[in-house]
């Protein structure tokens, strides 16, 4: 009897050891697709800009940066709150707005007067109005 229990436990603790790889594969296949969905929602955001304002190399690198610095810290601010159990709503809109208007003032820097105006009219002007007056709503 004591060679089957033996044989038993050994094959459960394999069974679940085996269960945990498959587990923590399957969380670095989810971080993987994640990184590789935000990297191309980035990369059309810099395609749509480069050919509405006909972007200088330099300026994609600098609206490449931009983007990928401050959605990465907003995405990090929000995880912290959902980790938090957070269930304000207002708190999430506040930090995505913030983050928004990050990427607007950067963008005001390194745009001439032609691209900004532009950019502007393509919407943006819009919802920053909609964004300020959102954040008024909720102070």
């Amino acid at each position: 009897m004591r060679p089957f229990l033996r044989t038993a436990i050994a094959a459960a603790v394999l069974s679940f050891a085996f269960s945990m790889c498959l587990a923590a594969q399957d969380k670095e296949k989810e971080e993987r697709k994640a990184d590789q969905e935000f990297y191309e929602s980035v990369n059309n955001e810099i395609d749509r800009l480069t050919n509405l304002l006909d972007l200088d190399d330099w300026q994609i690198f600098y609206v490449d940066s931009i983007l990928v610095h401050d959605y990465k810290a907003m995405q990090e601010e929000l995880k912290d709150l959902q980790d938090k159990k957070v269930s304000n709503t207002d708190l999430y809109y506040n930090i995505q707005y913030k983050w928004q208007d990050s990427i607007y003032y950067a963008y005001e820097k390194i745009f001439n007067e032609e691209q900004w105006a532009k950019y502007l009219k393509n919407g943006a002007a819009r919802d920053k109005k909609n964004r300020d007056k959102r954040m008024s709503k909720s102070k």
